[in-house]
């Protein structure tokens, strides 16, 4: 299965922030969206990503001041991306590998997606549903 196949499932609305908003206001965005990740967008395109995770980690290391200042200080720079073209299978290596939870879809340099590990986990899930189903047909007609 490929990225592009996960997309047409649950959609491609992505929840994006500009650089210069603070961390206050990307807790908001976070909780409104309900989402553990925001990509950081500019005109150019992903800029960076930052994550519940990322919130925490600086908060207990700078704290409350932290939420004043912009997102453009703690966001992820080296965003690792995805093409709609890619499989789940390799998604899932990859997002194991590197341990992270959110990977942007990138088509021509823009964004078009997001793919949580919960998207991936939900697509194996349905696959081995499928294949349970398929042999269980086999095995009472056979």
């Amino acid at each position: 299965m490929r990225i592009s196949d996960v997309l047409r499932g649950k959609g491609t609305e992505v929840a994006t922030v500009p650089p210069w908003t603070t961390v206050t206001e990307l807790v908001s965005e976070l909780a409104r969206h309900n989402v553990g990740a925001v990509v950081v967008l500019t005109p150019d395109g992903v800029a960076g990503i930052v994550s519940e995770r990322d919130v925490v980690r600086k908060l207990a290391a700078r704290g409350g001041e932290l939420l004043s200042r912009p997102v453009s200080e703690i966001m992820t720079t080296a965003v690792v991306t995805c093409k709609p073209s890619d499989t789940v299978e390799e998604l899932a290596a990859l997002m194991t590998e590197r341990r992270i939870r959110h990977v942007p879809v990138v088509v021509d340099g823009k964004l078009s997606g997001i793919v949580s590990i919960g998207d991936v986990v939900k697509n194996r899930i349905s696959q081995l549903q499928d294949e349970q189903s398929r042999l269980q047909e086999y095995i009472t007609q056979g």
